[in-house]
Order: structure tokens, then sequence, then C-alpha cells
């Protein structure tokens, strides 16, 4: 029993290690107890609930459960093969090298230790912004009331009843109350704590009126040019507070919805909240979590440069990809990409960028133009688990990994032949490239910040695309704002849980009393 203990011990270590050369964090986010301290790697797997990371259709996952077999002679777990060259591919593999990040990860600015959740919020809703909404609400609400009538029961909305607006709202995201209403009742979702603050009927006046832009511009043709302004203001937050690690991902984050609301709609309701009318990408931070870019794309009427995103999705993808690394080029970043934005010609693109990629490859969502054929059906022969084939072509390799299925990966940020494993705490190890194990790692990590961080979306259910937009982002800047807590001396004053976190921002945007970090 000692001996199998020591030698579980010894393998965790060796999987921290290797993740330490990946560039992971164990923290998984920063949340306080036992589950921050739990190794992700443990937990990868093909299925996800992002449909960036659905495997083939036959079943295969990434876990492993079985060390597959290696061949004499060779590198462990991969299959001997002719050589064969195939409009271009080759099965002769070399080394590459990939030059190292040319910028450092981690926070821009020092935040003292007295610093409190509100601090770190309006590092990316800051004072003018709010005011901004202040006067946008009181514009809308006047010229409503020219068009329809006066509203005798309406008050210019000042900037501290904008702010307590706001704690209403992100109050929701940590009570998860079925409507932000419930606060003034008297039911099981009341919040007697914070309900005082301000009125029912006054919140539903400033929810009634309130706005980011009250007007079109005569040069504005923008669908979501009621907040186009706070996008922006928010995007230059996040690049100017964050500087990501050298491995980020492209995905689209998983919306939690209430499960409060699911069980008490109608179905006719639900069929209409499914059909949300956009789609949120992200890039983000493989280290820590941090959502460097955002892109929102409206799924009505023509996409941006005339791609249609029912018809076209590959062309739709990889103008979402280029959208979010516009801002990466030359700094010889690793970006890992799903079925439906990995392609042959948007990573040679990258690649004169000084970008480069690790993506997963599926024959039906993935564009495969440029691919040699062999590599994309599936072997007669049945493979044992940890078998591999790979294609050169110059730096770009093509992996097809067997592990309960055929997993395709297409990479030019990792060597061939160098070896990883996969990692399962019952079964051991199982091989694969270290493209394979580097693609999963990374992908479980993003996984772990779903199933933890998407609970903490305000739930707030708005009929209009732009509120729906605006709260989402405001929810992906609180995230923010938690990560860079955690990695501030003001964590090490008062350690807030992401749920204790979002507490003390209501109070404080509430401007109730002890609102200190320290009590």
């Amino acid at each position: 029993m000692a001996e199998c203990g020591r030698k579980a011990q010894s393998l965790l270590q060796a999987a921290r290690s290797r993740y330490e050369s990946l560039q992971i964090s164990d923290d998984v986010f920063g949340e306080s107890g036992d589950d921050s301290s739990e190794n992700p790697f443990y937990s990868t797997s093909g299925d996800s609930n992002s449909d960036n990371y659905t495997s083939e259709s036959n079943g295969g996952d990434l876990r492993g459960t079985e060390t597959g077999d290696g061949q004499s002679g060779r590198a462990p777990g991969s299959v001997s093969n002719a050589p064969a060259e195939e409009e271009g591919w080759s099965d002769a593999l070399r080394e590459i090298t990939i030059p190292p990040y040319k910028d450092t990860c981690g926070p821009t600015q020092k935040m003292p230790a007295t610093a409190t959740a509100l601090d770190f919020f309006q590092l990316f809703v800051p004072d003018n912004a709010i005011q901004n909404m202040v006067a946008q609400t009181n514009m809308y609400a006047k010229k409503y009331q020219e068009r329809f009538g006066s509203d005798e029961s309406w008050q210019s909305v000042t900037a501290a009843e904008m702010k307590a607006f706001l704690g209403f709202m992100t109050s929701t995201s940590v009570q998860h109350c079925e409507s932000v209403l419930s606060i003034w009742s008297s039911g099981f979702f009341s919040n007697k704590s914070i309900a005082p603050q301000m009125s029912q009927a006054r919140f539903e006046r400033i929810l009634k009126y309130f706005h980011i832009v009250a007007f079109r511009s005569s040069h504005s043709n923008q669908g979501l040019y009621k907040i186009q302004p706070f996008l922006d203001s928010l995007q230059q937050a996040f690049s100017c507070t964050f500087r990501p690690s050298q491995t980020q991902v492209l995905h689209e984050p998983l919306i939690d919805e209430d499960p409060v609301f699911i069980t008490s709609c109608t179905e006719r309701e639900l069929r209409k909240r499914k059909k949300r009318k956009f789609s949120l990408w992200v890039r983000q931070c493989t280290a820590t979590g941090f959502i460097s870019q955002v892109y929102v794309y409206l799924k009505e009427g023509p996409g941006p440069d005339g791609v249609d995103a029912l018809k076209n999705k590959p062309q739709l993808h990889r103008l979402v990809a280029k959208q979010l690394c516009h801002n990466l080029s030359g700094r010889n970043a690793i970006i890992f990409t799903g079925p439906s934005i990995t392609s042959l010609s948007l990573y040679q693109e990258f690649q004169k960028q000084d970008i480069y990629c690790c993506g997963l490859l599926s024959t039906r969502k993935s564009d495969c133009t440029g691919l040699p054929p062999s590599m994309l059906s599936n072997p007669e022969k049945p493979q044992h688990r940890g078998q591999s084939h790979i294609k050169m072509r110059g730096n770009m390799s093509l992996i097809s990994w067997y592990n309960k299925g055929t997993f395709r990966f297409l990479t030019n940020a990792y060597s061939p032949s160098k070896q990883g494993v996969i990692i399962k705490r019952k079964s051991g190890e199982i091989p694969c490239p270290l493209a394979v194990e580097a693609f999963a790692a990374h992908l479980s990590y993003i996984c772990k910040y779903d199933d933890k961080y998407s609970k903490y979306f305000i739930f707030h259910k708005p009929n209009k695309t732009w509120q729906q937009v605006f709260w989402l982002t405001v929810s992906i800047a609180i995230n923010n704002a938690y990560i860079l807590y955690k990695m501030s001396d003001a964590y090490h004053v008062k350690r807030y849980s992401r749920a204790q976190f979002g507490e003390r921002l209501v109070r404080e945007l509430l401007d109730l009393e002890d609102c200190s970090p320290t009590q």
C-alpha cells in the first residue's frame, strides 16, 4: 500500500511538472477550498458543453484508461507507416522550434492591499462609464415621455442610483434569483439586506429607461450601436489591465441558464429563449482564465463582410478568429482552437503574423481544404489506445491519434516527435504526441472555468439583444475583476471566494457600510 501511495504521488508530481511546462496553473481560477487544488488535467475529455469541442461521431474521448503499445524503434504510441508523399505532406518528421513569447503575463498595474471589490470592477466599468449611463438614461427618458406622454413618477437618475441599479442586477449572479424583482418580494429569493436601498417602483422606472446609447447616430447602421461604445471601452480596459500568457484559447463560453427560469417558463418561452440572436466568442488566457478579448456576432441578417452565418460557417469562424487575434501579431502567442475554427489556411495566415496554433479537427465541422485525404479517413485495422500517425508539411503537423476513437489535430506550435501523456488517476498513463496533451490540458482548464464561472453570470433575462449582450459582458468584467483580485495583495488581506467577492461588490455598489475587505 505504501508503494502504491508513493507511485501515485510520483505520478502527480510528474503531471504537475509537465503542467508547468505547458503554462497551466494548478489554481483553477482561485476558488477557496479543496476544489481549487484539484488538477484539472485529470478531467480531460473530448466531450464539452461547447459546440466547438465536440468529438467525432465515433464517440471517441481524450480521457484514455489503458496504456497503448509502443512500436519498437519509434516513439511510444506511434504507428509505423510506409513513407508517403501526398500534396506536400510527408511521413518524415522534423523538430520545430517557435520563438519565445514577447510579453510577460500578469496585471499591468499594482493594486494596493486596501483595494476593494469595487476598485477592481471599476478597472473595467469606471465612473465615467457610469456617468454616461446616467446621461443617456435621462436623455432617453425625456425623449420617450415627449413622444408617449409624461411620467409623473419619473425623476432624473443620479450616479449613486445608477451604481445601486448595477448592484441590484449584480446580486442576481450571486443569489441566482429567478427575477431581479424577487429582491423586494416576501418569497425565498427576497433580500432584505439590500432591498431598502431603493424602492421596487424606482428600480422598475430606471430599468424601463436604462440606456447606454439613447439614439442612433446618422452614421451608424450597426445592430449593436446601443452598446458599441461600452463594448469598445471594455475591450480597451481588458487589454490595458492585463497581459495574457503565451497560451490562449478561442471559444464560445458556456452561458449558464437559471434552472428556476428553465423549470418555470412555458415551452414557447423556452424555445424563444434558446434561440439567442447572437453568439459571443472570447480569447481567453489559459494560465489564469482572464478573458482578453470579446467578439459579438449578430445572427440575424447578413454577417460582417457579407458572410452569412447560416450558409458559410467556416468563413464566419475564420473572421471571428481574425478579429479576436488582431492585436497578437508579432508576439509568438500559441492559440488553441476547436473544430469550427481549425483550418490549414487560417493557421498559415496566422503563422505569417508570428501567431502559432494547435487545434482539434473534425471532418464534419472543419475546413479540411489542403489536408491529405488519407489522414481524414478512419483506419481499417483496429488500433490500440495511444497509437498515432503524423504527417508534416513545412512546420505544420497533422496528427491522427486513437483513444476510443480517432482524433485529429493540426498544429505548428509543437514538435511532432515530442511525446506527452494523458493521465487518469486510476488507469495510469496513455501515450500521445505533446500537441495532444497540450490541447487536452488547456481545453480542460477552460472547461473548468465554464463550470465554475458561468454560475456567476447576471441572471436578468431581458428581451432586447443589446441588453442581453450588455449584462453578459458586465458578468465577464466581474469575473475578470475577481481574477485580478486573486493576483493582488488585497487577496492576502482577505481571501474571498468568487461568491464572496460578488457579495462584497454588491454591497459596495449599493454604498452599504462595512465594505472593507479586512472585515
